[in-house]
């Protein structure tokens, strides 16, 4: 009886090692631009299979089911499969749970499985295409068949000097694409940056490894290195959907498409960004690199006092106009002259940046007389010479006819020749200080009676004290006025501190005006839409004028932290500051 059990139960063991139910993955490690096969192998008959939710992929296909038996030498064996194609949405370690299925009353699983997904990698060349197995056959792979391509005009510019980049999708001619998706979009750190808009996709031919391709531009980007050095360009990936000719055709003789999925990926590109040589740098040089033409110009140069001229400092040409600034010219005392308008005339095509940029200063004479407006030098990097160039305005002069001398020199030599009379009576005191001799008492006087009924009389001062600052407290929305104030003149000032340190100064003067924004317009951080902004301050009374320049300081504090800039364009942009502010406080003061 012992022996019958024990045989009884080397059967059993041996059935149940006999079966097998697993998941089977193509491979452990692989790019996001790849797929996964996974299979879920049995070898029995089993029911109610229930698959893996494959959180951190996207199903492509599947499932597709395979099932086989056979009878070799009077012993059958059982095969079935169930089989997945998969694509990952991100990088990162991604884990597989378990799949269940059901056989003679008992419940199988599969062991989790771990799957490595790293950046995008280069795909096969022609001749090594992997195998996916396709469940619908198709005859020709998207492996071999699509290239995304990020073609860079120059590898090796100087800083501040365009290149271009164009990305292209090449695909052969016997496969179709239906739509594409960004999977990570490129970033150009430490790079001016400039979009251009494609307005519609057109196929071209074109040669891509010696064979004859279609391709449509997807994106074209101008760039302006902003530091010298290897910079990165990330690179652009894309889910694309396909359809792949099959082996089969229709009853009218059409070759039949199957949908198909393809993940591509331009690759980095590492761009050996040159610096601007320190030979013969001119010391007024603020970065422009390109070819310029410079002017300074007057609406007039003979008028009478209380009338007033525009004088017009303009750069024109092609070059990086929107990354420098322009000279300040410097004029006498006797003519008074106002912050300057800028303006600017920029396009940006595929070969960089082209137009004019102008200031244009309002001057207005004090005195009678003629008054030369100083030449003024403007310093650029022309790319066509590798060589510093430096452009001269003429010297301008002011005839003013009409109006007051100024005798501002006369007056001034005037008091040097005045003598001070000194005091003859400086010895003698002219305040006595008297003490009484006999000192009143200090029971029964005004500072007995004074202190005896102060308590009584601060008590009522102390419980009104008392309410008011519960009433204070508990206003919420006006202490968050206060205390936006407060940080907008504490950024303000610590601004004025780091007008020697560009970044601090920046980051410093950018959070003094949004606090502004916030003390005056009851706003918070979220609501601070450009819209919302200009909309709100309108309605408080501010000119549109000052709006504009408000939000375009605002949006440049920004860029102004990478882009070169000088001392005198810091000190200009802190007043600008200071000037907006006061504008806004006054002009919304009058609106309440």
């Amino acid at each position: 009886m012992k022996r019958l059990i024990l045989v009884v139960f080397l059967i059993s063991q041996a059935v149940m090692a006999q079966i097998q139910f697993e998941a089977r993955v193509s491979k452990n490690t692989l790019g996001i631009n790849e797929r996964l096969r996974i299979d879920f192998y049995m070898n029995f008959d089993g029911d109610n299979f229930s698959e893996p939710n494959f959180d951190g992929f996207r199903v492509i296909a599947g499932p597709s089911q395979q099932v086989s038996q056979s009878w070799v030498n009077g012993r059958s064996s059982f095969e079935k499969m169930y089989s997945y194609y998969l694509v990952p949405n991100h990088k990162g370690n991604i884990v597989i749970k378990s799949a269940t299925i059901e056989y003679d009353g008992k419940v199988y699983k599969t062991s989790n499985v771990k799957i490595n997904v790293t950046d995008a990698v280069q795909q096969p060349q022609q001749g090594q295409q992997q195998q996916y197995g396709d469940p619908n056959q198709p005859a020709v792979s998207a492996d071999n068949n699509i290239y995304l391509v990020a073609d860079i005009s120059n590898g090796n510019p100087y800083i501040n000097e365009p290149i271009t980049v164009v990305y292209k999708l090449y695909f052969s001619y016997n496969i179709g694409i239906t739509n594409w998706r960004e999977l990570n979009k490129p970033k150009y750190n430490d790079f001016w940056s400039q979009n251009i808009d494609i307005k519609k996709l057109v196929a071209e031919e074109g040669q891509f490894k010696g064979q004859k391709y279609r391709y449509v531009v997807l994106r074209k980007t101008v760039l302006y290195p902003q530091k010298s050095g290897k910079l990165d360009i990330e690179p652009l990936s894309l889910d694309i959907d396909v359809q792949l000719p099959t082996n089969r055709y229709d009853i009218y003789g059409r070759m039949q498409v199957t949908d198909g999925n393809k993940r591509v990926s331009a690759g980095s590109k590492t761009i050996n960004v040159k610096a601007l040589p320190e030979a013969g740098k001119p010391a007024d040089f603020s970065g422009a690199v390109g070819k310029f033409d410079f002017k300074v110009t007057s609406s007039k140069t003979s008028l009478k006092n209380g009338e007033s001229l525009d004088l017009l400092v303009s750069v024109s040409g092609k070059g990086n106009l929107k990354l420098f600034t322009l000279p300040k010219p410097v004029v006498p005392n006797a003519l008074e002259m106002y912050d300057a308008v800028h303006t600017d005339n920029v396009e940006t095509p595929l070969s960089g940046m082209t137009g004019s940029i102008s200031d244009s200063y309002t001057i207005v004479p004090q005195y009678k007389g003629s008054y030369p407006v100083k030449p003024i030098q403007f310093s650029y990097f022309d790319l066509g010479s590798k060589s510093y160039k430096t452009i001269s305005s003429p010297e301008i002069m002011i005839d003013v006819l009409e109006g007051p001398t100024d005798t501002r020199a006369d007056s001034i030599g005037g008091n040097k020749q005045k003598v001070i009379a000194q005091s003859q009576f400086k010895y003698v005191k002219t305040k006595t200080e008297l003490t009484a001799i006999n000192e009143d008492n200090f029971l029964g006087s005004n500072l007995f009676y004074g202190l005896l009924f102060a308590p009584f009389l601060l008590l009522p001062i102390i419980i009104l004290a008392k309410k008011k600052k519960e009433a204070i407290d508990s206003d919420v929305f006006g202490n968050r006025i206060k205390a936006n104030n407060k940080l907008a003149k504490k950024y303000l000032s610590e601004a004025k501190k780091q007008l020697a340190n560009k970044e601090p100064f920046y980051v410093a003067l950018e959070k003094a005006m949004h606090n502004f924004l916030k003390a005056k317009l009851h706003i918070e951080t979220s609501e601070m839409s450009k819209e919302n902004i200009q909309e709100l301050l309108l309605n408080k009374g501010a000119e549109p004028t000052v709006v504009a320049d408000f939000i375009n300081l605002t949006e440049n504090c920004e860029f102004a932290r990478y882009a070169p800039a000088s001392s005198a364009t810091i000190q200009e942009d802190f007043d600008k500051a200071v000037m907006i502010i006061s504008v806004l406080e006054k002009q919304m003061s009058r609106k309440v």
